[in-house]
């Protein structure tokens, strides 16, 4: 059985690779998982449809935020935001990704909205990255980092969440640890992402990179933006956006607050009604893929979990490690990169991986930091790099609505290297200096 959770993702891995389309990908891997296991294929199916309701929540907030998205764009107000980033950063390309990185940091914490505001902001701005010949897995890169280190470090928000799953998680398994000290147990992993940034900006994607002229957003003049103006309908979008927000962060639930800012939109008339199946309809194409891809994930991660793939796994690891704390916490983060890249998600893999760190680096000698830290990266492990993480889909949800960016090559790839190698890296030292 453990090696049903290598074998499915290495294939869903290689599939990707090739270019196979990402859904059919982990579609493919979860019916070889449930095979592997001794289910049948009427019974693998089964445990993935039933997986894939415990997603539900989460496909229907993206297909809403794509549709209000679409209905922000459709205002006009994001060719005023393309106007002013024009006026202040054009030609400065390194000043641009570290400006998207810092506006995604505080999707996660200050305003907690996740990749809602990427197929607002990014497909507006594709006109202008192609004009300053900016390569656009370079803003993947900075996208990412925004959607991930925030969460890890800083408990607000998205992040304080992350923090109390790992400090419930550690609880349950007899280790206490308080809030604080989880988020000083990650400072040094999260310093391995910022280096992770700065290569990708400043040494792997500096250089220009010319894409095809013919998309949509080339159409359009840059110069032309000189006549936008702020008008009394910009003026009312910004009042739903700051209304949504506040619903959402009341609610803590995205398909409320989605919902809210869409009804709003209409109702303050700054979308007219009549256009209300062409904005839908437009919010299905752009997030669409994306809600189907998170459904056909968590039931993948059902089949692993139900057959029992994942706690085989964690037992057989634990039977081959020895007393070396380097080795043991590199092999630890090894199977913790494996978990999270197969199911998609940081979040949901920590209380799986709670359960086999906490007993084997305690009795290693590990200390609550040490082991804090080690739940932490290898929960965020796989989150950048892997197919069907919202880490990944999100920027290519925004940087491919003209179709020029690809998701496995120009974002898996790119965020998978660039984050957890020194992830990696740094988590081991966590590990070992804490």
């Amino acid at each position: 059985m453990a090696s049903a959770v290598i074998f499915s993702v290495l294939i869903m891995v290689i599939l990707s690779l090739l270019r196979v389309n990402v859904m059919v990908s982990i579609l493919i891997s979860a019916l070889v998982a449930g095979v592997m296991t001794g289910n049948s294929l009427t019974e693998t199916v089964t445990l993935l449809v039933n997986g894939m309701s415990d997603g539900g929540n989460t496909a229907l907030s993206y297909i809403l935020l794509g549709a209000f998205a679409a209905a922000v764009s459709y205002t006009g107000i994001t060719s005023i935001l393309v106007k002013s980033l024009i006026r202040v950063i054009r030609g400065k390309r390194s000043i641009m990704l570290l400006t998207l990185a810092i506006v995604a940091s505080f999707s996660q914490n200050l305003i907690p909205v996740h990749i809602a505001f990427i197929p607002i902001l990014i497909p507006p701005l594709l006109i202008l990255f192609d004009k300053m010949k900016i390569d656009r897995r370079g803003v993947a890169a900075a996208l990412t980092f925004g959607l991930k280190a925030p969460y890890m470090v800083i408990p607000f928000g998205f992040g304080l969440i992350f923090q109390k799953t790992i400090k419930e998680s550690m609880g349950e398994s007899g280790l206490s640890i308080s809030i604080t000290d989880i988020t000083l147990s990650m400072i040094i992993p999260v310093a391995g992402m910022v280096v992770g940034l700065l290569i990708a900006i400043f040494f792997t994607y500096r250089k220009d990179r010319n894409y095809e002229t013919s998309g949509d957003t080339q159409d359009v003049d840059l110069e032309s933006l000189s006549n936008v103006k702020f008008e009394t309908k910009h003026f009312l979008t910004l009042i739903v956006i700051v209304a949504t927000i506040t619903i959402q962060a009341l609610t803590k639930d995205l398909v409320i607050g989605a919902l809210a800012g869409l009804i709003l939109m209409f109702l303050f008339v700054v979308v007219p009604f009549r256009e209300g199946e062409n904005i839908m309809t437009e919010g299905i194409k752009m997030m669409g893929m994306i809600a189907f891809i998170m459904l056909v994930s968590n039931g993948f991660a059902n089949i692993l979990q139900e057959t029992g793939s994942v706690k085989a796994l964690v037992e057989q690891t634990s039977g081959i490690l020895g007393d070396n704390k380097l080795i043991i916490a590199f092999i630890l983060l090894l199977v913790g990169l494996v978990v999270t890249i197969g199911i998609g998600t940081s979040f949901g893999t920590i209380p799986i991986l709670a359960a086999l760190y906490v007993p084997i680096a305690s009795e290693a000698g590990f200390s609550a930091m040490a082991i804090a830290a080690l739940i932490g990266t290898a929960g965020a492990l796989g989150d950048a790099g892997s197919p069907a993480s919202d880490s990944t889909l999100g920027p290519t949800s925004g940087l491919n609505a003209d179709g020029k960016h690809n998701h496995i090559w120009d974002t898996c790839v790119p965020t998978f290297t660039h984050y957890n190698i020194p992830l990696v890296i740094f988590g081991l030292i966590a590990a070992v200096v804490l």
